[in-house]
């Protein structure tokens, strides 16, 4: 049986991931936590196998609370489960002991097999944590940035010159979810608009080639 503790400030959202693990035999939420501060004392009482930890909480942020338990509990494995995807972000957390970076966004077979590697002592990553730290060791220690397949196909439109509305109607998704992605990707490309961050996302080769 592998013991999780759920960490997150939003009861909705916890309550949420219980929800999706707890049709599986082999997995037991144990307790819940809605700050890092909170995470901590608990992982100290339980001694879980598992923390599933959010990121940005009141009271001290998740990234603090992995390097305190992983630092106090070594036994204790911590696996990111946010919605933030920058660099910055995914590095942090592997840096405090992390063993894994996934996002909210995950189907629950997927979390479940995630949390069964981690908690067999395997590392864990969505796909834009693991292209953000193969970009560190291939740039020798320099963060690159990390688009997340949505991301580079709504850049690869907008280099296309399309407007939001057309690239949403190209990707079935909504003109607001366009500028979400677009958003996103300003801030990973350290950009400020849509032409400069194009321009930035072509000179990384970041888009490949624009016909796939």
């Amino acid at each position: 049986m592998i013991r999780i503790v759920l960490a997150d400030d939003h009861p909705v959202v916890r309550e949420g991931i219980r929800g999706m693990l707890t049709g599986y035999d082999d997995i037991d939420v144990v307790g819940q936590a809605a700050s890092g501060p909170e995470a901590v004392a608990l992982v100290g009482v339980l001694h879980p196998d598992l923390v599933l930890m959010d990121l940005r909480m009141p009271g001290g942020d998740g990234v603090a609370a992995t390097r305190a338990i992983t630092s106090a509990h070594p036994a204790t494995r911590v696996v990111v489960l946010t919605t933030y995807e920058t660099d910055q972000d995914i590095l942090r957390a592997i840096e405090a002991g992390a063993s894994g970076y996934l996002l909210k966004d995950i189907a629950p077979a997927e979390l479940a097999r995630s949390v069964r590697a981690a908690a067999s002592g395997e590392t864990v990553l969505a796909t834009s944590a693991a292209s953000a730290l193969l970009g560190r060791l291939r740039g020798g220690g320099q963060q690159a940035p990390a688009l997340s397949p949505q991301e580079v196909k709504v850049l690869r439109l907008a280099a296309d010159g399309r407007t939001n509305a057309a690239i949403g109607a190209e990707l079935f998704i909504g003109e607001a979810t366009v500028k979400t992605y677009l958003s996103r990707a300003y801030e990973k490309l350290g950009a400020s608009d849509r032409t400069s961050a194009v321009r930035r996302a072509l000179e990384l080769g970041l888009l490949g080639d624009a016909t796939e």
